[in-house]
């Protein structure tokens, strides 16, 4: 981890003034309102997260940390900070679907009382949630928490398609059957693992929610272990091979895994015909969007042949994925499946029927689409950082439960990398395997959402997400310049 220049300090204070630029007028614009155009809170709202999300992002890449945890933790202070200086506006982000599940409720004729004491455990808690809306100003604060909700949806779908962008069925066939044991063995030992550490330390916990905490451990986010590769020139060592292979096996298995924890969570029942119906639904979903979605895709860009050829990827592309988004949702899985999918199948030789300068100065798909998921994005993790609640920490059974999750995270990927073959770095493809990064976090944002994950295992996840996504850089380096130091010294007498 690098250390802050000290001489770079006053330039750093001075980067932080747009914060304070916007940070002041939000606040302001929040308790005072009076604007002429209804959307001009809304404006500015969204505008201040983002600000605060690239200035997470700006001290991540100082420190040498992904930009997915500078993100999380200007959510945490943000939101844990504004909420203990008084600021009671910051309920609403704080508490987030179930606030406009409470809304919902009330247009099916429910009085607001009713519906926050329905929604919320805690009747102070829910008292303070209906003064908030029904204050002068509860309309701007609703609008600028679900405008930023939906934003961050939105950049969950695009995050997902990206990954998908990163893997496509032909790599899948290529990493062949050691990647595919690695990933069975790296999603089922942790998802076991934590199952077990979560019922252990928190008895009380429901069914579907120790189910989703074996889920959220059994993902991986394979992105920080690409970096790390790239920057030790290990890319093409049979080591990144077994990795990225399994990652790509383990997005798979993680969705499906996903879309059975909902399909149960959801149904409320646990049976072994409920099971194979919800696997057998993700299943053909997967497999009619493989081979329908070609047709599907090629009857978009036949349509948008009279643009030119970046329009037509930026056109076909969001068309595509939100269109495969929606129809997983239709059929009862999460809409983040539907968003990897579209990511596995479309890539730029569909477009290739483009031809002359119009294709040649044409970018990727992935390029083309990046810039709506750096916007959107860090919307999303500054959002989880807010719902992540200091106070669930003053509980020495979340301390217990974060503790136990983060070990069971670990020994779990570090089992996985046994089913490599001897001949390989086990340790290092183990290793490889660690971050959870923001897959985990998506896992637990939907389970969050469908009621299952409260706040004290909320906060016990994040801080798991956060462990392992920061230990993982250095194990990684030190796995993969151990063994090469081994193989040059030879074995030890």
């Amino acid at each position: 981890m690098r250390k802050l220049d000290k001489d770079r300090l006053p330039s750093i204070f001075v980067s932080m003034l747009p914060l304070v630029l916007v940070a002041v007028p939000f606040a302001y614009a929040v308790a005072a309102g009076g604007h002429s155009d209804p959307a001009a809170p809304i404006i500015l709202g969204v505008t201040g997260i983002l600000v605060f999300a690239v200035v997470g992002r700006y001290f991540a890449r100082r420190l040498g940390q992904p930009s997915v945890l500078g993100e999380l933790v200007i959510g945490i202070l943000l939101g844990n900070l504004i909420y203990l200086l008084g600021g009671d506006f910051i309920l609403v982000m704080r508490e987030g679907r179930p606030v406009f599940d409470m809304i919902d409720m009330t247009f099916s004729g429910a009085s607001i009382h009713a519906a926050a004491a329905s929604v919320f455990q805690d009747p102070v808690l829910a008292n303070k949630i209906v003064g908030i809306v029904q204050g002068p100003h509860g309309m701007q604060l609703l609008s600028i928490a679900h405008t930023a909700d939906v934003f961050s949806r939105y950049g969950m779908i695009f995050l997902m398609f990206l990954v998908g962008l990163e893997s496509s069925v032909e790599e899948m066939r290529r990493a062949g059957g050691a990647s595919l044991k690695v990933a069975l063995v790296g999603m089922l030992a942790p998802f076991a693992l934590g199952v077990a550490v979560a019922w252990l330390v928190l008895p009380d916990n429901s069914f579907g929610a120790l189910l989703f905490i074996g889920a959220t451990l059994g993902a991986t986010s394979v992105g920080i272990t690409a970096r790390v590769l790239s920057e030790l020139d290990a890319v093409h060592s049979r080591e990144a091979c077994v990795i990225l292979g399994a990652a790509i096996f383990d997005d798979v298995l993680g969705l499906v895994a996903l879309a059975i924890v909902s399909g149960i969570v959801i149904s409320g029942v646990f049976e072994g015909y409920a099971v194979m119906r919800i696997l057998g639904l993700a299943t053909l979903f997967i497999l009619a969007a493989m081979y329908a979605g070609p047709y599907v895709l090629r009857g978009l860009i036949s349509m948008m042949r009279g643009l030119r050829a970046h329009e037509a990827k930026i056109f076909v592309s969001f068309i595509f994925v939100m269109g495969l988004s929606w129809f997983a949702d239709l059929v009862g899985l999460a809409t983040i499946i539907g968003a990897f999918a579209a990511g596995l199948i479309i890539n730029d030789r569909y477009f290739d029927r483009w031809i002359g300068d119009d294709m040649a100065g044409c970018d990727t798909v992935k390029n083309l689409m990046a810039p709506l998921e750096a916007v959107l994005v860090p919307i999303f993790f500054v959002l989880i950082g807010m719902q992540v609640k200091l106070e669930s920490f003053l509980s020495g059974e979340v301390w217990l439960l974060a503790t136990g999750l983060a070990v069971a995270a670990i020994a779990g990927k570090l089992v996985c990398g046994f089913a490599a073959d001897r001949s390989l770095n086990r340790l290092a493809i183990g290793v490889g395997m660690l971050p959870r990064g923001e897959v985990g976090l998506i896992f637990a944002t939907i389970g969050k959402g469908l009621g299952v994950i409260d706040s004290r295992l909320f906060a016990s996840i994040v801080l798991m997400v956060v462990i392992t996504t920061v230990i993982s850089p250095s194990l990684l380096k030190w796995a993969l310049r151990r063994h090469v130091s081994n193989d040059a010294h030879g074995p030890s007498k």
